[in-house]
């Protein structure tokens, strides 16, 4: 890993801007990490050409003094999000080939700060997995390895696994990822890296490939916490083409960062205890407990009751929203077209078919039993009150607290083909889902390593809109934490 390649994305703007280097310098060294990375699988698709354009655009606009955020930031794109003229595939076959004549407008917002883009990440398959192995272009390996000798290969997490480990291997300074039941926190904390799911409608769902609507929310991931206040500033903002998206200005989340956590509470849900959690994950838990109180802030039991509904409440809803939104891959207008017997209908069935993984198969047939006939009210209703339960929980928690504190995930990075059983899978989202259901800001933070070597995170929540109080507490965690661990260099 070249220097540049090794910085911040505050590090590389400002080393930028005082003109340590040039924005051709910083794509050129990520170009030549990304290709030198190609045994992580990380990229579906890589394009140097855009990252030195923007560069050489950046470049320009220092010479006359017309600056962005973003310029001489190149940054990984994840293959939801639609990009003009260049692959866009959800991971999936029955995608491979689109290339969409549409920007999606978190991506077009990045360009607009400037930022150049060294291509796109892969994926669990629609965004549907927690470990990356449903991705029709193979799974992303992580480049972290346990220390106990062997070789195997571990996931980065899913479904944003690619953004994960490239920020993880130094092969993108930042990176968008998007958040369904917990898909940018979950590999965050696998991979020694930070990443924010903002309230939902902070960022625009607009040119997003949709998995499920009511849930589904971009956000970035990166080195730091003061990185992911400055990526979502850049990605956030209204947007009148989303009906979901938030009419409110975007708060100045990096210049309002602060680690003084005084007066403020600090909630420990006493329902996220769970039998079968590692002693070291409840352990990292208690030190981030008493990093947040050396910050200023008052620790406070408090108690979201419905939590052990979440799980089974999300694999409903999610699956729901998704039979619905994937019905539209059916090889009439773009994507795969398989030829079957039996006209239009055989044509539908063999397109789908052939071009849907197990994973998303089994999701869809989930949503499509839960909302048929017979079976609407007995699931999916009850499912929706359940998730207003959810969301009042937390309305009373946030009386009693400012930001409340759990781990991100049950485990470390686990081997890949290690868990065949899918509810097994599931559970790596037990700690996620609640804050995904009540549409609520959450982050991962790196807190330390297990003993296997690996990285664990600590998981913060806030109130709706108060993503700087998320971002403060995790500033606070990574000051404390002092985590500087990288995965040695194996690709």
């Amino acid at each position: 890993m070249s220097d540049l390649t090794a910085k911040t994305i505050a590090e590389l703007r400002d080393g930028f801007r005082a003109g340590d280097f040039s924005a051709r310098e910083i794509a050129s060294a990520f170009n030549d990490a990304v290709a030198g990375a190609r045994a992580l699988n990380a990229y579906t698709v890589e394009t140097p050409e855009d990252a030195l354009a923007s560069a050489d655009a950046a470049d320009q606009a220092r010479q006359a003094g017309e600056l962005k955020p973003l310029s001489g930031v190149p940054v990984g794109i994840k293959d939801l999000f639609a990009t003009v003229g260049v692959d866009t595939t959800s991971g999936s076959n029955i995608l491979k080939g689109f290339k969409p004549p549409y920007e999606s407008t978190v991506s077009a917002n990045l360009r607009s700060a400037g930022a150049g883009m060294l291509g796109k990440l892969n994926m669990d398959e629609f965004a549907m997995g927690s470990s990356n192995e449903t991705s029709a272009y193979g799974p992303v390996i992580s480049p972290w390895k346990r220390n106990d000798g062997g070789n195997a290969a571990l996931t980065p997490g899913g479904s944003s696994g690619g953004s994960a480990a490239a920020v993880a291997a130094g092969i993108a300074p930042g990176v968008t990822g998007t958040d369904t039941g917990g898909s940018i926190r979950q590999p965050a904390a696998f991979t020694g890296i930070s990443g924010i799911k903002p309230t939902y409608g902070r960022c625009s769902r607009w040119g997003i490939v949709a998995f499920a609507s009511s849930l589904d929310q971009a956000g970035p991931m990166a080195r730091s916490v003061r990185d992911c206040a400055i990526m979502l500033e850049a990605m956030a903002g209204f947007d009148p083409k989303d009906s979901t998206s938030l009419d409110l200005p975007v708060p100045q989340w990096e210049a309002g960062l602060s680690s003084d956590l005084r007066g403020k509470r600090v909630g420990v849900p006493r329902e996220y205890r769970i039998d079968g959690v590692p002693h070291e994950i409840n352990a990292l838990w208690d030190r981030g407990i008493e990093w947040l109180r050396d910050a200023g802030a008052e620790p406070v039991e408090i108690s979201l009751p419905h939590t052990k509904y979440a799980l089974p409440t999300y694999y409903i809803i999610a699956p729901a929203e998704a039979s619905s939104n994937l019905a539209r891959y059916d090889g009439v207008r773009y994507g795969l077209r398989e030829q079957g017997e039996g006209g239009l209908e055989g044509m539908y069935a063999a397109t789908r078919a052939a071009g849907f993984g197990a994973e998303v198969k089994r999701r869809i047939m989930i949503g499509t039993y839960v909302l048929s006939a017979g079976f609407y009210d007995a699931y999916f209703n009850k499912a929706q009150r359940v998730r207003a339960l959810i969301k009042q929980d937390f309305r009373n928690a946030f009386e009693q607290c400012d930001v409340i504190l759990t781990p991100t995930a049950p485990s470390a990075a686990f081997g890949l083909g290690e868990k065949k059983d899918p509810l097994a899978m599931y559970l790596n989202d037990v700690f996620a889902v609640p804050a995904s259901l009540a549409g609520l800001p959450a982050m991962s933070v790196p807190g330390g390593l297990d003993s296997q070597g690996l990285p664990l995170g600590l998981h913060l929540i806030g109130r709706e809109l108060d993503e700087q109080g998320v971002l403060n507490a995790g500033l606070a965690i990574e000051e404390r934490a002092g985590f500087t661990a990288r995965p040695g260099k194996w690709w």
